[in-house]
């Protein structure tokens, strides 16, 4: 617990989403049914792709650990945030933020890492496909899932007690729905252009990183497919790729939008905006575009389906 001036700050006051009372019911349904919408579908993805036996290649590999992270992040923020529209004051205790910060940064680091890995996936089984279960052994997997897991474990305890080691200025309002970087470094005492800089480095490093492996990847991918004589082959590597761009655009794009840019540019509002897409909104998409355009997956669910109506019969 953070002392100020003989004080002990045992708690923080999430702001929530809105403080209209009129908008609260509402809001509370739709984002219960988004994160039930996300629940489901990614425990089911993570739980399909681990039972079935069709699906046990690297690609779906990768989906499952995709899912995790979604499920991961979501679950982290989504719960308390639907506290807020039912309680007077929605705090959270001192020891629970700092988890809670902790949590969503290992879950979306491992995320940007995990969309990185299935970009040369896709790469290597289209442009390599003689070689592509040597190239992409289960030991390989393991190894672009396991690192990830660990570097975002450290940036996140990094980066948790830099802020939750400051001094807090006694003001334990959290213009936000739950704890994260920006609005925490707003209630500390001292100068926080260190812990704003190495943040903004380590996110700036993240996105770049993974970006420039994504790009290279699909600008190979797209040199290969030009080069096929078949037009049905054409049409079954873009539909190969065609969900899985479409993930690394939407998450992309509001992690950049979100953590890119200087701390004086930040606004709380559009922040929060941003910040539903991107814990909220894409978990509950990426299940729906990798099984809604996935022919395997929609399989696989039949038969699941099949098998479960058959114990109940």
């Amino acid at each position: 617990m953070e002392k100020h001036n003989g004080t002990v700050l045992s708690e923080f006051i999430l702001m929530g989403i809105t403080e209209c009372p009129e908008l609260q019911a509402p809001l509370f349904g739709l984002f219960l049914i988004i994160y039930l919408i996300s629940l489901v579908g990614n425990l089911g993805m993570v739980i399909l792709t681990k039972v079935d036996s069709r699906l046990q290649t690297p690609m779906y590999f990768f989906l499952r650990h995709l899912a995790f992270t979604d499920l991961g992040y979501s679950t982290t923020v989504g719960p308390k945030m639907l506290v807020s529209f039912v309680v007077d004051q929605n705090s959270i205790s001192y020891y629970l933020c700092a988890t809670q910060l902790a949590f969503f940064i290992m879950f979306i680091v491992t995320e940007i890492f995990i969309l990185a890995a299935m970009s040369y996936d896709r790469y290597v089984a289209i442009c390599d496909p003689l070689f592509y279960t040597v190239i992409m052994s289960q030991r390989v997997c393991r190894v672009l899932v396991a690192i990830p897991y660990l570097y975002s474990t450290f940036l996140s305890l990094l980066v948790t007690v830099k802020i939750f080691n400051s001094s807090f200025c006694g003001y334990n309002i959290i213009s936000h729905f739950y704890c994260d970087n920006f609005p925490l470094l707003s209630l500390l005492c001292l100068n926080t252009d260190e812990i704003e800089y190495m943040i903004m480095i380590f996110s700036a490093f993240n996105l770049i990183f993974t970006l420039v492996i994504v790009l290279v990847s699909y600008l190979l991918i797209l040199v290969a497919i030009l080069r096929m004589n078949s037009a049905a082959g054409r049409q079954k590597a873009f539909s190969t790729c065609g969900s899985h761009l479409t993930v690394v655009t939407l998450f992309y794009g509001a992690l950049t939008f979100m953590y890119v840019k200087p701390k004086s540019s930040h606004s709380f509002d559009t922040d929060k905006v941003a910040s539903l897409f991107y814990t909220l909104v894409i978990p509950m998409l990426n299940p729906l575009i990798y099984s809604l355009r996935n022919k395997d997956v929609k399989y696989a669910l039949q038969r699941m389906w099949k098998k479960l109506c058959n114990m109940f019969s």
